[in-house]
């Protein structure tokens, strides 16, 4: 090979590999909020794991698996995207499993007679979800607050058509009915709100349907709605 043609292929390369560091900004987020649902609730030790480590496993795996130099970058952003959400999965499964864990049915209806508020999880989540998580429990400390977000977190605020989370009450509410919704759920929501994918970008990662991941960020977001007016 002369050496233009092996300078045009590290330029190729190079070209390329700056395609895969610029997707991992959205999955920097997604990925860091994943992580603080599964701290907060207990699946996880806090600060064992963390988002750069993950997203760092999951390109690791995205070149060894072997890739098309001419993806464009919305083709590199699902790939990764369903790596390292698989990734997630499986640690968050794998965590569950060594747990003394409580069903998220009997913390919901513990947290409903705390907050003296009706919440249902409509029935339809129950035909969304993916099966292999559907089962996952976790045990948290229902005396702390968890997920206080930054009150100009314009990602939240957009998703969810709340023009103030700063109050006691919104940021404690938002929290509780974050943890609420099983691990699956909450997951396709980030997805939405922190990974700023499209529903059918979502149901590539997920392997379901359009259609169902429309279904799902329609009733978690709209439950979180008639809580946070």
């Amino acid at each position: 090979m002369c050496s233009l043609e092996k300078l045009n292929d590290k330029a190729t390369q190079t070209a390329f590999d700056k395609k895969v560091v610029s997707v991992t900004q959205h999955l920097r987020a997604y990925t860091n909020h994943r992580l603080y649902i599964a701290e907060s609730t207990g699946i996880i030790p806090k600060n064992m794991y963390t988002s750069n480590d993950l997203i760092d496993e999951g390109i690791a795996k995205f070149y060894e698996r072997g890739y098309n130099i001419d993806d464009d970058i919305s083709q590199i952003k699902l790939k990764l995207f369903k790596i390292v959400d698989n990734d997630l999965n499986e640690l968050f499964k794998n965590e569950a499993f060594h747990k003394n864990t409580m069903s998220t049915h009997s913390i919901l209806e513990e947290e409903l007679d705390g907050l003296e508020e009706k919440f249902t999880v409509d029935e339809d989540f129950d035909l969304i979800m993916n099966e292999e998580l559907s089962d996952i429990s976790y045990k948290q400390d229902q005396n702390n607050d968890v997920f206080v977000y930054d009150n100009e977190n314009e990602a939240i605020k957009s998703a969810f058509e709340i023009s103030d989370i700063s109050s006691t009450r919104n940021k404690h509410l938002l929290g509780k009915i974050y943890t609420w919704l099983p691990l699956n759920v909450s997951g396709i929501v980030d997805l939405f709100v922190f990974g700023n994918l499209s529903f059918d970008e979502i149901a590539k990662v997920k392997s379901i349907e359009a259609r169902r991941v429309e279904r799902v960020l329609e009733l978690a977001i709209e439950d979180f709605k008639q809580h946070l007016r």
